[in-house]
């Protein structure tokens, strides 16, 4: 891998995702990538857990929540859009089941940077709660 460190955009996975997502802005591909992991029966690979943080980032700069570190070229691609109720919901029960189950998550027990790790995913949820 490329890039690699705690944040939701910084690896090669979430960093394709959020390309593709810049160049096709729509809900379907934001949907996709997070029932892929809120849906999931067993521990959830490396990339599709990545993308699914990515996408629920997506989500919650759409609600008005981004992170600091928010991509500047998502940031005009997002511009204008509205998501429903449910697809904030799938966010968080997606980045639930990351936490849960998944290589992201063991690959980052792993690390001296786990609770760093943790910590944004802990953030991440929050932001896709706030009002």
């Amino acid at each position: 891998m490329g890039t690699w460190d705690y944040r939701n955009f910084d690896n090669d996975d979430a960093a394709d995702f959020a390309e593709s997502f810049r160049l096709n802005p729509n809900e379907a591909v934001l949907y996709e990538a997070l029932a892929t992991a809120a849906e999931a029966d067993e521990t959830l690979e490396l990339p599709e857990a990545a993308e699914a943080l990515a996408a629920a980032e997506i989500v919650a700069a759409i609600l008005g929540h981004p992170a600091p570190d928010f991509l500047p070229g998502l940031t005009l691609a997002i511009n204008g859009m509205d998501i429903d109720d449910d697809l904030a919901e799938l966010a968080t029960d997606a980045v639930q089941a990351v936490l849960r189950s998944s290589e992201l998550q063991q690959e980052w027990a792993e690390s001296e940077q786990y609770e760093q790790w943790q910590q944004h995913q802990q953030d991440l949820l929050a932001r896709l709660a706030a009002e």
